[in-house]
């Protein structure tokens, strides 16, 4: 690992990366390495590839909640009953192992927050053989085939019919409550989800690469993606070719390594972007990358938090366990083989993009060492 783009060539030279597009970025010095193909036998990877970045879609879906909430349409104490009325009067399980139609009522509203926090009560445990769990994965369906989803009006009434995990406030429950934040950013703005994004988000930090469908002018740029057997999943032609029914905030975005180091490098600069324009107030950024969780909390999605905190969106590194850790640390992992953090300590943006897909919240070794690079644990 002398240098960044070694790190890569080497899982492209000795398998099982097609390739791959890193990017780290310090104050005005960025290096980007790249490595690889966009797709199996296909042209070189270029620094400005496109690839479906998947999870790390979440932070991006958290601050455009926070515009909403700086604009004063809605506010974190709101229920979100409000908008989203299908879930007005939910049920929860009456245990975590309780059968799906041994339910009680809620104990209290879902509030805006409940669904920042990803402790609302839908989404997945560390268990997934739990009855509700398994009734849950009918409904929130695999984000890397974003054609599977229906309308997002169907899809929110399919989720109604199935029990919540916890209470509200109970426990970190991954991926539900980012989807649900797509939703409530369109009913609240009265706007289509990737029209509000474009405008409040995209345009503003100039991330003209990022979108739920990549035009036909762009696909050249595009990679294919792959499952872990090098399976051909989705190419450039694919699912991303026109918008989907239902644009997945939690994971439907394609984009450039480049393009996401403009949403953290305006997350390290306390919400303005690089021409200066203030996209949040610092007040909403310290809420998006503080960790909201409880020990009680975060034990019940350890899989996915593996012993760390959650703030609006995104996982924030408390503890360094491991030699990426870095105290203060923001960001997110995709199913793609994506990843995205900032550092504020060190002022650090680091954002890497393959096109394999994973199959476990375990990160792979490619994955470590990047990581490891970033935080300077060489």
């Amino acid at each position: 690992m002398a240098d960044l783009h070694g790190l890569l060539q080497r899982y492209v030279d000795d398998g099982p990366l097609p390739g791959a597009v890193a990017l780290l970025a310090r104050g005005d010095q960025v290096e980007v390495a790249v490595a690889g193909a966009m797709a199996v036998g296909g042209a070189p990877m270029a620094a400005d590839s496109i690839f479906r970045i998947a999870s790390i879609s979440k932070p991006i879906a958290a601050a455009a909640v926070m515009i909403l909430i700086e604009d004063g349409r809605l506010a974190l104490d709101d229920p979100i009953r409000t908008w989203l009325p299908e879930l007005a009067e939910p049920m929860v399980v009456r245990t975590p192992s309780s059968e799906i139609d041994d339910v009680v009522p809620a104990a209290r509203p879902i509030t805006v927050y409940d669904v920042l926090t990803s402790t609302a009560g839908y989404g997945f445990p560390s268990d997934f053989t739990l009855p509700a769990v398994r009734r849950l994965f009918a409904v929130q369906r695999d984000g890397r085939e974003v054609r599977s989803f229906p309308e997002a009006d169907v899809w929110l009434a399919e989720l109604a019919e199935v029990p919540m995990l916890y209470q509200p406030g109970e426990a970190f429950l991954y991926d539900t409550c980012s989807t649900l934040q797509g939703l409530l950013i369109s009913r609240v703005s009265g706007q289509p989800l990737p029209a509000f994004l474009a405008e409040r988000v995209f345009e503003p930090l100039g991330m003209a690469d990022t979108a739920f469908e990549v035009p036909e002018a762009k696909r050249h740029r595009f990679t294919s993606y792959y499952r872990r057997s090098l399976e051909l999943a989705d190419g450039p032609d694919g699912q991303w070719s026109s918008l989907p029914a239902f644009p997945l905030a939690g994971g439907g975005l394609a984009g450039t390594a480049r393009d996401w180091l403009a949403f953290g490098r305006m997350l390290l600069a306390g919400g303005v972007t690089a021409d200066g324009r203030r996209l949040l107030s610092a007040a909403s950024v310290r809420l998006m990358t503080t960790d909201h969780t409880t020990a009680a909390q975060r034990k019940i999605g350890e899989l996915f938090l593996e012993g760390q905190g959650w703030g609006f969106g995104g996982s924030v590194d408390l503890t360094a366990d491991e030699p990426w850790h870095v105290p203060g640390r923001y960001g997110w992992v995709g199913g793609t083989g994506t990843s995205a953090h900032v550092i504020p300590s060190t002022g650090t943006v680091a954002v890497l993009l393959t096109q394999l897909g994973v199959d476990s919240p375990a990160p792979d070794p490619w994955m470590r060492d990047f990581w490891r690079y970033a935080a300077g644990a060489r």
